[in-house]
């Protein structure tokens, strides 16, 4: 791989669910392009179903079923993932790409002491020896943060607050030292000053490790404290990408501005909607997905998906009115 190839790289991705009454596939990810430099950390921002965590478990070789990948190329440090057989992309995930996902609690085995769980990963991948994987779940566990580490690996997901047990499925991610972190709405179940403490422990850690992390939410504040790129997603397509301060000082798709005038500011009473609701992924409307919800909408919005439009270095949008 040369110095200058991004470590994820994803052209024209299409995942498809059947619509059940013909042939036809209901797009929950549409030609989606997207590009990770290494060292970086991107995120992807949108509403709720708008397609971005199916785009990780896509990475993952892991869409659930009867979803499927119709289209596209997934490459990995130069190494193409949809070609990649089960064996060989369980080599992968947990060693080379990880995944915190949106909820330690369902994610965590409540029959298993969590030192189980951590030690169970580098058994699997590093080939450690029980002794040597417990030393190094105890030294993960220092490594987040949580005190006591010793005794406090012997217990039950249970028995650890919300913010701990993020920072179990932290450790866990980083067991095996991995290229790409991939972190699933990390923060949305923690209160303000657990939230903060854990982002701060992200970009520490990745800070330290040189990882590349894709960083998955609807929150724009959790970007601006820790993405260096940003991709805006709608109905299952990228429809505005650029550098974090880019985006916030000139968000120019009408989607992306609604988001930022949605957010809540020191004094405001009311706030400011985007109008209507997001398309279902068995209905998407001709065109423009955004156009029935967009304030700059022309005809020609409804008739087909536009261009991307470059704006500026690494900065691009798809929409007519630009």
């Amino acid at each position: 791989m040369s110095v200058s190839a991004p470590i994820l790289a994803i052209k024209n991705l299409t995942v498809g669910f059947p619509r059940g009454d013909d042939s036809a596939y209901a797009l929950a990810v549409n030609g989606l392009d997207l590009s990770l430099e290494a060292g970086h950390i991107m995120g992807i921002v949108g509403e709720s179903g708008c397609g971005k965590s199916l785009t990780s478990l896509a990475i993952l070789g892991l869409i659930p079923p009867p979803g499927q990948r119709l289209s596209g190329s997934i490459q990995f440090e130069g190494q193409e993932l949809t070609t990649l057989d089960g064996e060989s992309l369980r080599r992968i995930r947990g060693k080379r790409i990880a995944l915190i996902p949106q909820d330690p609690l369902t994610a965590l085995n409540p029959v298993y002491t969590v030192g189980n769980q951590l030690m169970e990963v580098t058994q699997t991948h590093l080939g450690h020896s029980r002794d040597v994987a417990r030393k190094h779940a105890i030294a993960l566990l220092d490594r987040v943060q949580i005190p006591d580490a010793k005794n406090r690996i012997n217990q039950y997901p249970h028995e650890f607050s919300g913010g701990m047990r993020q920072r179990v499925m932290i450790a866990m991610a980083l067991s095996c030292s991995p290229s790409l972190l991939i972190a699933d709405e990390p923060t949305t179940a923690l209160d303000v000053t657990v939230q903060a403490q854990i982002l701060g422990l992200i970009r520490e850690l990745q800070r330290d490790m040189g990882m590349s992390i894709l960083l998955i939410t609807h929150d724009l504040g959790v970007v601006a404290e820790l993405c260096d790129h940003v991709s805006v997603m709608y109905a299952g397509r990228i429809v505005e990408s650029a550098k974090c301060d880019t985006l916030f000082d000139a968000p120019s798709h009408p989607y992306t501005q609604g988001l930022f005038a949605s957010r809540p500011k020191p004094g405001q009473t009311v706030l400011t909607p985007i109008e209507g609701q997001p398309p279902a992924i068995n209905d998407l409307p001709p065109g423009c997905s955004f156009a029935p919800r967009c304030r700059k909408v022309v005809s020609d919005c409804h008739t087909s998906f536009p261009a991307a439009v470059a704006l500026g270095q690494d900065h691009w949008a798809h929409c007519i009115a630009l």
